[in-house]
């Protein structure tokens, strides 16, 4: 997979972990994510998403 796919995928994914995480907030606390926090949870969603797409690349043998 290339680099420009990757780092769209992965920036999919950093937005929806984050848009999913401020719904879920907003029905738990009844008002808005803090935007910080939003921040940190697509980080650590950016991480994983970013190495499984990096092994999902052609095998080197």
């Amino acid at each position: 997979m290339q680099l420009w796919q990757r780092l769209a995928l992965t920036l999919v994914a950093i937005v929806v972990a984050s848009f999913i995480a401020g719904l879920i907030w907003h029905r738990l606390f009844g008002f808005g994510l803090p935007s910080y926090l939003g921040g940190v949870i697509g980080g650590l969603t950016a991480v994983p998403i970013w190495e499984i797409l990096k092994r999902m690349g052609p095998q080197k043998n």
